[in-house]
């Protein structure tokens, strides 16, 4: 007798396994403008602790859940009260099991956001804007002058 996986990549998650999803307000740079956009994460349990505690965040909402009810083999449905503007992370279904994984390793975060419900009292915060675009570009401007005798014995 032969079990059927639900995640082939991960045969320890099950479909009823718990997991939190949030919406972060995130930022794209077009032609020198910033866009917002609302993007679909999923939060592993040592972050949603964090954010809960009050830190200033980029999420406006999280959303306890089943994996199963998100992610069915690649393909992603999102729960009917986030906005249709959502946006999905890159690697969700990735991220989504890794984030299981953590509620299966602490259970107890499972009490903050039971599954089935939306959680929104978080610090939300975009003064520190995520700019999903971004590129560092490095100049030899850029680099810290030293001394000519630095590097010498004297």
């Amino acid at each position: 007798m032969t079990t059927e996986r639900t995640y082939p990549n991960a045969p320890d998650i099950a479909a009823d396994d718990y997991v939190v999803v949030g919406i972060a307000t995130c930022f794209i740079k077009d032609d020198g403008e910033v866009h917002e956009v609302k993007v679909a994460e999923p939060i592993p349990s040592a972050a949603l602790e964090t954010i809960l505690k009050g830190i200033p965040t980029s999420y406006n909402m999280a959303y306890g859940t089943q994996i199963g009810s998100l992610v069915a083999g690649e393909h992603v449905s999102l729960p009917s009260d986030f906005p249709a503007e959502t946006q999905l992370c890159d690697d969700f279904v990735f991220r989504a099991i890794a984030a299981t994984r953590t509620y299966k390793a602490r259970p107890q975060a499972q009490s903050y956001i039971p599954a089935g419900t939306m959680r929104s009292d978080f610090h939300f915060s975009t003064e520190r804007k995520r700019v999903l675009n971004s590129e560092r570009i490095i100049k030899t401007e850029d680099n810290v002058k030293q001394h000519a005798y630095t590097h010498e014995v004297l």
